[in-house]
């Protein structure tokens, strides 16, 4: 089979294995269970705990000690194998330790299933520039084949979400065998200290002070980039309370919908170089925070009715823009600013911020206020308040950006980057 075939199948299946119940997980703990906010909250801040650490400790040993595609393919049978017991779980409690075991298995294998395409890639004198990103589209098409399954299978309230996620990873682990062997490049010298292998001396960079606002401003966005991965389909699925609502479109296929977001995404990458020679990082990232205004906003006067659905439609678009042009540019403002020789740890720093810090404290600070501010006398939620709350909050953080934020746009360094 042609490798870059075998490795599209991975990238398929990298993401089907979690699209299949990332977006539905509040459905079935708030819709199905009707655990609170800060159950929920708790639950789903696993995925970022889990983000801090298990990617910078599976890096070191897949760069010394082990193979990555055998590390890989244990990693999702383990996370598979997890998965597999959640069907048994019914408290929140327990629920918490079950996806953070899960989350610590599959976190890591994002940054390893790219190490992996890279270094078959190489090995083999492609063009990884080229030849990688039609390959890592696919992961994306995974998320919505899965959101679609999960949905058309009936299975957005219920535990089967899982039991699909994890049929899909141990296929996935077991497949991961048959690769080409990705051994230990052993580049990291053995005289480097844990606190450099870890990647910790990118620290450093908060004593620019440039440098320190981009990250606290990472860190602050980064709060809001998982709040509809988290809320929004079980926000549509609870439209089916209201009896004008209860068999509408937006509520039979909330996750089909959903999908858009997914959809767009893959078409915002397109557009990034344009807008990142046109007008440079700063307006690009200010055009994505002022995207989460609109995504929330959007949300917020949306419903099943013709006019509400369009609005949520468009949401769905906008979050492309929203999701893209913050991380792929802050990505390229760390690559052109940052020294070579720390320039990785700079990187795994940006993520650290934005996908750990930063979505830790929007998950257990959301549920928090969602609980004790948004919570009608009735028991339900009041979504409309919800969705505003965190259009002002990306609003407040975008002005501040425009504010504070001081950079030189240099359309010389994103053609070098992009070459």
């Amino acid at each position: 089979m042609n490798i870059r075939l075998r490795l599209t199948i991975m990238s398929f299946f990298q993401f089907y294995v979690w699209g299949a119940w990332l977006l539905t997980i509040g459905t079935y703990c708030l819709n199905a269970k009707g655990w609170g906010f800060d159950k929920f909250g708790a639950i789903f801040s696993t995925l970022a705990l889990s983000s801090l650490f298990m990617p910078a400790l599976t890096g070191i040993i897949a760069d010394r000690w082990l193979n990555a595609e055998k590390l890989y393919g244990i990693l999702h049978i383990l996370y598979g194998a997890i998965l597999f017991y959640v069907p048994k779980v019914n408290d929140p409690d327990t629920l918490y330790y079950v996806i953070f075991a899960a989350m610590i298995c599959y976190m890591p294998t994002i940054s390893l299933s790219n190490a992996i395409s890279y270094s078959i890639l190489k090995s083999r004198n492609y063009d990884v520039i080229k030849v990688f990103p039609p390959i890592r589209v696919f992961g994306t098409i995974g998320f919505i084949a899965a959101m679609w399954t999960t949905n058309l299978s009936g299975s957005k309230d219920n535990s089967t979400q899982f039991l699909i996620a994890a049929v899909g990873a141990i296929a996935l682990g077991i497949y991961a065998f048959t690769l080409p062997k990705c051994p230990p490049p052993k580049l990291i010298s053995k005289e480097a200290g844990i606190i450099e292998q870890l990647g910790f001396k990118a620290f450093k960079l908060f004593g620019n002070y440039k440098m320190a606002l981009f990250f606290i401003f990472s860190m602050l966005l980064g709060a809001a980039l998982q709040l509809t991965n988290m809320y929004g389909d079980s926000f549509l699925s609870g439209f089916e309370n209201v009896p004008a609502y209860e068999s509408s479109f937006v509520v039979k296929y909330s996750t089909i919908i959903l999908s858009i977001s997914q959809m767009s995404e893959t078409l915002f990458i397109l557009t990034i170089p344009f807008f990142l020679k046109r007008f440079g990082i700063k307006t690009v990232m200010l055009f994505a925070m002022l995207a989460w205004v609109l995504r929330f906003g959007l949300f917020a006067f949306g419903d099943p009715s013709v006019i509400g659905t369009l609005l949520i439609i468009l949401s769905c678009i906008v979050y492309g823009m929203a999701f893209d042009f913050f991380n792929i540019s802050g990505s390229l403002f760390v690559e052109t600013t940052t020294d070579h020789s720390i320039r990785a740890s700079a990187q795994g720093l940006f993520m650290m911020m934005t996908n750990g810090i930063g979505a830790w404290l929007g998950s257990i600070v959301s549920s928090w206020v969602i609980g004790k501010y948004f919570i009608l006398p009735n028991g339900n939620s009041d979504w409309n308040g919800i969705w505003l709350s965190f259009a002002a909050y990306a609003l407040v953080v975008g002005i501040f950006f425009a504010i504070m934020f001081r950079h030189k746009h240099d359309p010389t360094k994103v053609g070098a980057i992009q070459h």
